[in-house]
């Protein structure tokens, strides 16, 4: 489990395709003290296990059903990712649940200033796999934010200077492709009432 609460973002040092998905290798800097092998990193939304740790120098194995469901078949060496760690029992809650299973790709619409934050108004996947509620939660590329004017397949976000300095979200664009993940209370819900 996460929370959204980005604790940094760095650049991906290689890309390695290996049969039915691919490898990442990045510097997890201080996120790897106390780091094991075998742990979970949230990375860029998407839920990662460490599967090699040298110093901070951290491998990942992709798999195909995680490059279908994510935008990490795009990403190349260079592409900054958001990274957290798992959460610890005792540690605070400063966002969100969050999974780190990506529910779907959206997509940024449009970004403008409001003040000292920015306004993102998105579009959910066309597949109907996120659904989002007014002044609810949603994970945009691993980073917590609160939703607001919720019009059909559009949503918006306002970004503080602190989340647009700490995370990648500074340096998105309209257009640009973004791993969604719904509140997970949420999922749940729709669920059981699906269900009934």
């Amino acid at each position: 489990m996460f929370t959204g609460i980005v604790e940094a973002s760095g650049p991906i040092q290689a890309v390695t395709l290996i049969a039915g998905g691919c490898r990442l290798s990045l510097a997890l800097g201080a996120l790897a003290e106390g780091t094991r092998i075998g742990d979970s990193i949230c990375v860029s939304g998407a839920c990662l296990t460490v599967t090699t740790l040298s110093g901070d120098q951290a491998t990942f194995d992709v798999s195909a059903e995680t490059l279908r469901k994510t935008t990490m078949g795009a990403w190349r060496t260079g592409t900054v990712v958001n990274l957290e760690r798992a959460l610890a029992v005792g540690d605070r809650l400063g966002g969100h649940m969050v999974s780190g299973h990506v529910d779907g790709v959206g997509r940024v619409v449009e970004r403008r200033k409001e003040g000292d934050s920015e306004r993102f108004t998105f579009v959910l996947p066309d597949d109907g796999s996120v659904k989002v509620i007014e002044k609810g939660s949603v994970t945009i590329d691993g980073t917590s934010l609160t939703t607001w004017d919720c019009r059909g397949a559009r949503f918006s976000v306002a970004v503080i200077p602190h989340t647009l300095s700490a995370t990648t979200l500074g340096a998105l664009r309209a257009g640009d492709r973004v791993n969604m993940e719904q509140d997970l209370i949420g999922r749940w819900i729709e669920r059981i009432v699906a269900d009934r």
